[in-house]
């Protein structure tokens, strides 16, 4: 059996814990309301560039804690939206990130901001589920069983720390100050660091991703990006970062040959100065490969892995 499908074997079994049956009778009568009918599961719509607005128009709600954007259509489309949590940066707020945040809900993600200048903790971040829970509209369309956790420098490290968290299912960080939890992680994580960032350094990035040898994990370095690259629109790394989405949250197997295998897009795009993964993303090529090695013990020297 492969870590993908015991991945997802794993998450199948947090995912009803975390839900419960309350809520799972609340989202079906919800959805029965306003659709006329059971919520028909249907997949997100197939997409050929990932950097491009999607398909979806946006609309966004301020929940008070949270800014919640989101598809238009949510719970009358018929699909099911996955969630992504977002954490700012320090003394930031979601307004900065606006452009990356629709953009994602243009692909057809319902996303969760927190209103918080200080997200490191991850807590305020997934309380942003609640908040979906929270609204009948969005938790009739929203997809519970697949939530991720991106954000940017003190939100990305939070990002990371809320993938200790049962209800999450992958983390993508965006420039993360070291949190020294990756070893922890029990599922997929990608971390993204800036060739040229000052702040956050790509070796403390890096050493992030070292230290996550047990789930299938990659380093993704964008070339010229500097800290503040991740902000607006967040440029070259909005791509790369809705396709991981796309693949972990909504299963597109056409985003995974951006990461996985043994000849990854992301290795030979010059708009990356450096891509890595470990034997466990390049064994899932798609979800279809074999069991991987073990990743070697650290030595001595490799002062990342401590």
């Amino acid at each position: 059996m492969t870590d993908h499908v015991l991945a997802r074997a794993r998450a199948s079994g947090r995912r009803h814990r975390a839900l419960g049956l309350v809520m799972a009778v609340t989202v079906a009568c919800t959805a029965t309301a306003l659709t006329g009918g059971p919520s028909a599961g249907a997949a997100l719509p197939p997409v050929s560039d990932y950097g491009a607005a999607g398909p979806y128009q946006v609309t966004s709600v301020d929940a008070g804690a949270h800014i919640i954007f989101y598809p238009t259509t949510v719970a009358t489309d018929g699909v099911d939206h996955p969630i992504i949590l977002w954490g700012n940066g320090t003394s930031a707020t979601p307004s900065v990130y606006a452009g990356l945040l629709r953009h994602f809900a243009s692909h057809g993600f319902i996303v969760a901001a927190a209103e918080t200048t200080n997200a490191g903790s991850g807590q305020e971040m997934l309380a942003g589920i609640a908040a979906v829970q929270a609204n009948p509209t969005l938790a009739a369309g929203a997809d519970f069983d697949n939530v991720g956790a991106t954000g940017h420098s003190q939100g990305g490290y939070g990002a990371t720390r809320t993938g200790l968290d049962s209800r999450v299912d992958t983390v993508f960080p965006i420039e993360p100050g070291p949190t020294r939890n990756t070893g922890s992680l029990t599922i997929p994580a990608i971390f993204f660091a800036g060739e040229a960032d000052t702040i956050v350094r790509p070796s403390y990035v890096r050493s992030e991703y070292a230290g996550a040898t047990q789930v299938p994990a990659a380093y993704a370095e964008l070339a010229d990006a500097t800290h503040f690259t991740a902000v607006g629109n967040a440029g070259g790394f909005r791509s790369a970062a809705t396709a991981w989405a796309r693949w972990q949250l909504a299963h597109d197997q056409s985003a995974a040959a951006l990461f996985a295998g043994t000849t990854p897009d992301l290795a030979d795009d010059p708009a990356w100065s450096a891509y890595e993964s470990n034997a466990r993303l390049r064994a899932l090529d798609g979800g279809s490969g074999p069991d991987p090695e073990p990743e070697p013990e650290c030595e001595w020297w490799e002062w990342w892995c401590d």
